[in-house]
């Protein structure tokens, strides 16, 4: 058995910072738009990169909120974008759905993986088989963490 090394991928956004609040126009409160994301040190034998959003701390398990693979390598993922192809989110849809925790204040997973090679996966598999397809296959990985809790609407009673 061979161990094999994966590199570390630096992962930010000009939108927020690691462990802190995602803004609105990210998420159901807002503009519903995936956020800008800055990737370094790709790997330069990288085919391919996948990013999953997810929410671990969703009622009942990890909530997905964007599975993309089959990106071609580059450093930016730009806002308001479609860097690859789309799979089934959660909310059974192809598209990107931010954060909109139904209580509480929830973290959300940004991850990105550079790998060795494009899935080639159908538009309608889900995030277990983009995991599964990619697996030995990561060259890199790294991944930036939002927070968000809902904004409250309170009516006044007369």
């Amino acid at each position: 058995m061979s161990l094999v090394m994966i590199k570390t991928l630096d992962i930010s956004s000009p939108a927020f910072k690691h462990l802190k609040k995602i803004p609105s126009k990210y998420t159901c409160d807002g503009e519903n738009i995936n956020p800008p994301l800055s990737i370094k040190n790709i790997p330069k034998e990288t085919k391919s990169m996948v990013l999953i959003l997810d929410d671990p701390d969703a009622p009942v398990g990890a909530w997905d909120h964007w599975v993309v693979w089959d990106i071609k390598p580059k450093k930016e993922i730009k806002e308001n974008s479609v860097p690859g192809t789309e799979g089934i989110n959660s909310f059974q849809n192809h598209h990107y759905k931010g954060p909109c925790p139904p209580s509480g204040t929830h973290r959300y997973f940004f991850k990105v993986y550079a790998l060795d090679k494009e899935l080639g996966l159908r538009p309608y598999s889900k995030k277990k088989e983009v995991e599964q397809a990619m697996a030995e296959h990561i060259l890199a990985a790294g991944g930036l963490i939002a927070t968000y809790q809902r904004k409250i609407k309170r009516q006044l009673f007369m």
